[in-house]
């Protein structure tokens, strides 16, 4: 039986526009977790990014991952159980970060636990506990996914991103908690403006899937939630439209925000800088990353029995 193991789960972005709680692209920005059996007490460690922000207790939601799957499999958690975090990702920025907590507890405990459970029972899992399964699908596969929910199960597809398309993240010095940019949003939408979101996300995985990344510039436009969103974050459309003339093919924002990421196939620098400037007029510091796309999702790194 393994005693340790280890697990490395990339950062996601979602919604990418118009795809709202469907579509989420892996980031090449990675969190570790790891869950050993020490046999003494029971702890959670976090190092690394925003451990400020971030509960060093058995309420740290990668805990409460391992215990569901204890749960589900009808296995007794031991006494003992040392779950360390190595955070890689902003917290409580729209990059997923609850989503590669959640994914790091149920690889881990699934490893300690004999691998009772697919990939597909953990993505279930993981939906259920984070609420919507855009971010946690695309953590868990890699690439491009696209996620559907019937009932309660959870039907994806994977798609590969040309590894030529970069994503250049403003990430302001604020947080944003997802439940706050969900109350800002309408209860009913526009008919007008609901087709408008599927044409749009519709272009959008078409040009992943094809590579025409051109079309971009116009898939990633939405009516449904972003304009509402975009009221909580100081100078957003001065930052988008500081990017799209800086050479960005497109801009959207990351999950339910602050952050803001840039879709470029080149320029990335000066579009990076020049949505850091225009944060900076508004009063906001913010961090810039220029990442590529993760395609292996996550992944146990190591395990010792």
């Amino acid at each position: 039986m393994s005693l340790k193991a280890t697990a490395r789960i990339p950062a996601s972005t979602t919604n990418l526009g118009p795809g709202f709680d469907v579509l989420g692209l892996a980031l090449q920005l990675y969190s570790t977790v790891t869950l050993e059996i020490t046999g003494s007490k029971t702890e959670v460690i976090v190092s690394g990014v925003d451990v400020d922000k971030i509960p060093s207790s058995n309420e740290h939601i990668a805990f409460q991952a391992v215990e569901t799957i204890y749960k589900k499999s009808g296995k007794s958690q031991p006494k003992g159980l040392k779950l360390t975090i190595a955070n890689g990702i902003p917290a409580i920025r729209g990059l997923g970060g609850s989503g590669t907590a959640i994914l790091g507890g149920l690889l881990t405990a699934n490893l300690l636990c004999e691998n009772p459970f697919s990939r597909s029972d953990l993505l279930n899992f993981a939906s259920t506990l984070e609420g919507h399964p855009d971010n946690v699908a695309a953590s868990l596969y890699g690439g491009l996914v696209i996620s559907v929910q019937d009932d309660k199960h959870i039907h994806t597809i994977q798609l590969k991103c040309d590894p030529a398309l970069y994503v250049v993240l403003a990430i302001p010095e604020f947080t944003l908690s997802t439940q706050k940019a969900r109350n800002i949003l309408p209860k009913t939408v526009d008919f007008s403006d609901a087709i408008y979101n599927i044409s749009r996300s519709s272009l959008l995985v078409a040009s992943i899937a094809t590579g025409k990344l051109e079309m971009l510039s116009t898939a990633m436009n939405d009516k449904l939630h972003q304009p509402y969103r975009s009221t909580l974050i100081p100078g957003f459309d001065d930052v988008v439209e500081a990017a799209l003339s800086a050479g960005a093919l497109s801009i959207a924002l990351s999950g339910a925000g602050p952050t803001i990421a840039a879709y470029c196939l080149d320029n990335m620098q000066e579009v990076g800088k020049s949505m850091q400037n225009v944060f900076k007029q508004h009063g906001i510091p913010s961090d810039i990353l220029v990442i590529g796309t993760d395609v292996e999702g996550a992944k146990l790194i190591s395990d010792n029995t």
